[in-house]
């Protein structure tokens, strides 16, 4: 039996009681040595950034941790990634815990000493490679969540599956990625998780407190493109063609009312955002085309149905009554993230066990958007945000995750790798109660 093993015997021996209950009224603390191990593995995995479907070194640093564990470990699962099964030796049920493992095309600006100096191609162009969201720090802290459950096994009621998850960032154009990819490829297919749980630093918290929130935490994503179609004229006669400027300009004005006026919005916020607007190529020439392109952002997807057909109908009437055409293409990206209720008022109580009096707190809604939401449509998910700037900044003022200056006080590496390990113990008695 591994120390960790016997340390909790002993918890158990001395406190009376049996192996399940304990495990759901005690918060496991990992030890000084493994903590020193996850900060290890993120400094390394800094160092070595790979962008999305292309994180080759990650998975095979991931994948010889989770073989010297002895874990069932496949790989190649939606390109780069990594799941493993860890059986417990009582029957229960079975639980994933996921982490992301790509980075981002930034130049790192900080100064740590292990900071990244990688380099890669991007849609063509050479860029720089940061961990500038933290992905580092959930794949370090899920291989020592591994590490400390291994040790526990023979205390484990059911079995835990553990997802190294490439391209959460979004695949390559011309690529498939990430959840949803996983999923296509059967992730849950064989096994379907009773739960499944995830984790993301969050530099707008103080070192160790969790964001949660009940139901829709993040936003879904979806991108438009609308092509404005005119018939060119010079611009001293613009009655001799139809103008898709003006049209243009009348679609990004009427589709503000989609939200303000066509959409319950007592159900949930949502956004609609312009981002590109190009057309014509000389002052005095009124061109045949105008190109916009948005972003859409909702916490209902019934609402988020609701706002693509009227997007469409607003963009193609608005044309037509100003003798142009519009066509409409929206990308369905990801769904809105929603945190199962039941399930995260069972598990708030190890969240504050293992975070501390007056650290867990209730998230507001976050506009960005989470490909965790595809595992949490299909099995019950709990998502939080584990805060990560020191505290005695204000995370307010503190660079945001995306940030080239982003920046992860590794003191809370230890509360997200606990976190992942007391959510396993504690799941089997909570969910009963």
């Amino acid at each position: 039996m591994k120390k960790h093993a016997i340390a909790l015997s002993l918890l158990l021996a001395t406190t009376g009681l049996s192996d399940s209950t304990a495990v759901a009224q005690e918060r496991l603390t990992i030890s000084p040595e493994l903590e020193q191990k996850v900060i290890e593995w993120r400094r390394d995995l800094h160092q070595n950034p790979e962008l999305s479907n292309r994180e080759f070194r990650t998975a095979k640093v991931i994948t010889e941790h989770l073989q010297a564990l002895g874990l069932e470990v496949q790989t190649g699962v939606a390109h780069t990634g990594v799941v493993a099964m860890l059986r417990g030796a009582k029957p229960g049920p079975t639980i994933a815990l996921r982490a992301d493992m790509d980075a981002l095309p930034v130049v790192e600006q900080t100064d740590v000493p292990f900071k990244s100096t990688v380099t890669s191609t991007y849609r063509g162009k050479e860029v720089g490679v940061m961990h500038a969201c933290g992905h580092d720090t959930h794949v370090a802290m899920l291989m020592g969540a591994a590490e400390q459950l291994v040790a526990l096994q023979d205390q484990l009621v059911g079995d835990v599956m553990f997802i190294f998850q490439p391209a959460e960032e979004g695949a390559p154009v011309g690529e498939e990625g990430g959840a949803e990819l996983m999923l296509k490829e059967g992730l849950f297919a064989d096994v379907k998780p009773d739960a499944v749980f995830g984790i993301h630093v969050w530099s707008a918290g103080n070192t160790g407190e969790i964001g949660y929130r009940e139901g829709p935490l993040m936003a879904s994503s979806d991108r438009f493109e609308i092509h404005v179609k005119g018939r060119q004229t010079h611009g001293s006669r613009p009655w001799g063609g139809v103008d898709p400027i003006v049209a243009a300009g009348q679609i990004i004005s009427n589709t503000q009312a989609i939200v303000a006026r066509q959409i319950d919005i007592t159900k949930a916020p949502a956004v609609v955002s312009f981002g590109i607007v190009e057309g014509g190529v000389r002052n005095n020439i009124i061109p045949d085309e105008v190109y916009l392109e948005g972003t859409i952002r909702n916490f209902d997807m019934d609402n988020r149905q609701q706002i693509f057909k009227n997007l469409t109908t607003t963009a193609e009437m608005t044309a037509q009554a100003s003798g142009a055409e519009a066509h409409v293409h929206i990308d369905e990206g990801y769904p809105v993230t929603i945190n199962n209720p039941e399930l995260t008022r069972a598990m708030l109580p190890t969240m504050e066990r293992v975070a501390g009096a007056g650290k867990v707190k209730v998230n507001p809604l976050v506009t960005g958007a989470e490909d965790f939401s595809y595992y949490a449509l299909e099995t019950p998910g709990l998502f939080v945000f584990l805060g990560i700037t020191p505290p005695d900044q204000d995370p307010l003022a503190a660079p945001s995750n995306h940030s080239p200056f982003f920046y992860v006080d590794e003191a809370a590496l230890k509360t997200g790798t606990e976190l992942y390990v007391n959510w396993v113990l504690d799941y089997p008695n909570a969910v009963k109660n």
